[in-house]
């Protein structure tokens, strides 16, 4: 039976000042679900689900992995290719261009023809590209830019299907639960990948180690998408109840059988992973010139960022599943872990989804301009635990934010869910691509201090802007 909410809403400490008025409005549209409504959302077990998130995690690494074994790379490339390093780091700028572009082909073509096909071809891609590089002669700048491209066409993808594959198989009430562990898992490579490519380069000298071992990485994915990873795709399989067909199979159990993507969100995830990728991209010169690290100790470095990641990868499942129940009490809907929301299309997931964020964005203001003042300090003149610090206290709010907007994307686009992670990407990545580029050349003329006081300030202005218009007119 349908029940109005009676009475006002009641704010809480979980909520943000002033969204109490702003909730009630929607309030009155919505309706309790019943228990008896329809099919359930999918019948996937919860074995099966978390054999899914298990395999999207080890393959997501195709994007962390890829890009961040290449940091420590950056000066031995530049001697091994006789180029500048503002040359090396445009292979960082294409990379991050061509990430952006391509899952806006491969991620809406997984909606219509299934998640299996799509993660099949773009691994194949990956892994011709990491042979060519393994091999690639030293003498071939141009060699290098077109496999670092061919290799985030494959690697791009990745991600963006990795949520749309969740999202087809989670309720809004508990994806939190499940994405936060694929993302951990995905971020295992941000710490993983400079210290296998520092160690690489201090062992054997050669950057083609690097190159070998995303070439066995991507084989092994491969091999696992066509032997266990079954199809989730809701406009293939539906809940899980359609037998997939063809290349939707897994090879295994053939043996046996013989919306318009939103640019406020996209923007409020582009401005996060822009200042991230700066302060990664800054770690290999900066470490170097004022600490004197070799390239292995340069490598560890950046596990202070995997850190911070993978705890802000364990706080974002705890707040989105706990935001999300505390909005959906105060609209007065019961939580179906098994069916969802019918009623989701009047719940105000921009204010439960995006809690939070205001206040994160502002601290992290701070964070950003102080990371750049501390790298143009005098050589030890500050002690390195200190930028380590702040890179952990980035990372973490990157990954809380990431996750934030990730989520709301794929819930506010239920049916294109693959589209829209591609939308996000594109914005994420273009944005990434041009503040790589431009911070050598912004960094030698102003210093790194100029530099990130600049970004952050971008960052939060824009990212506190982006927030507050979402939760006015929701997406655009």
């Amino acid at each position: 039976m349908a029940t109005k909410n009676s009475g006002p809403v009641v704010a809480s400490v979980a909520l943000e000042e002033g969204d109490a008025e702003k909730v009630a409005s929607h309030t009155a549209d919505l309706t309790s679900v019943s228990a008896d409504a329809g099919p359930p959302y999918t019948v996937f077990s919860l074995r099966t689900r978390w054999l899914i998130v298990v395999l999207l995690g080890y393959l997501g690494l195709a994007s962390t992995l890829t890009a961040n074994i290449y940091f420590p790379l950056l000066d031995l490339l530049a001697a091994r290719y006789a180029v500048s390093p503002q040359a090396i780091n445009l292979t960082i700028t294409l990379y991050f261009v061509v990430q952006g572009i391509a899952p806006s082909f491969w991620s809406p073509l997984s909606d219509r023809v299934g998640r299996r096909p799509i993660f099949l071809a773009t691994f194949i891609v990956y892994t011709l590209a990491s042979a060519g590089l393994s091999a690639a002669p030293s003498n071939s700048y141009a060699v290098l830019l077109l496999l670092r491209a061919m290799q985030s066409v494959g690697a791009s993808a990745v991600l963006s299907m990795a949520y749309a594959a969740v999202a087809d198989v989670t309720v809004h009430t508990g994806r939190g639960c499940f994405l936060a562990p694929m993302m951990t898992a995905v971020n295992i490579g941000t710490c993983v990948g400079p210290v296998v490519g520092g160690a690489a380069v201090l062992r054997s000298g050669d950057p083609r180690w690097c190159f070998r071992t995303l070439l066995a990485f991507g084989a092994s994915g491969f091999l696992l998408i066509g032997l266990a990873l079954p199809e989730t795709a809701r406009s293939v399989v539906g809940n899980g109840s359609t037998a997939a067909r063809g290349l939707c199979r897994t090879w295994w159990s053939m043996a046996h059988i013989h919306a318009r993507p939103s640019r406020i969100k996209a923007t409020s995830k582009g401005q996060t992973r822009r200042c991230t990728f700066c302060v990664q991209t800054s770690i290999s010169p900066a470490f170097s010139r004022i600490y004197g690290f070799d390239p292995l100790q340069v490598g560890l470095c950046f596990l202070a960022g995997g850190a911070g990641i993978l705890a802000g990868g364990l706080i974002a499942s705890r707040l989105l599943d706990h935001n999300y129940r505390h909005m959906a009490r105060n609209c007065g809907l019961p939580v179906d872990r098994v069916r969802g929301l019918d009623s989701v299309a009047h719940f105000p997931l921009e204010h439960a989804r995006t809690h939070g964020s205001v206040r994160i964005l502002t601290i992290s203001l701070a964070a950003v301009v102080g990371y750049g003042w501390v790298l143009d300090q005098p050589h030890g003149h500050i002690h390195p635990a200190v930028p380590l610090l702040l890179q952990a206290f980035l990372a973490c709010k990157c990954t809380i934010l990431l996750q934030t907007y990730s989520a709301l994307a794929v819930d506010v686009f239920p049916k294109r869910t693959g589209t829209a992670a591609a939308a996000n990407n594109i914005t994420r990545c273009l944005l990434a691509a041009g503040a790589v580029a431009a911070l050598d050349p912004l960094a030698q003329a102003l210093g790194y201090g100029w530099v990130f006081t600049l970004l952050g300030l971008l960052d939060a202005v824009a990212g506190v802007a982006a927030v507050l218009a979402l939760r006015r007119w929701g997406p655009l």
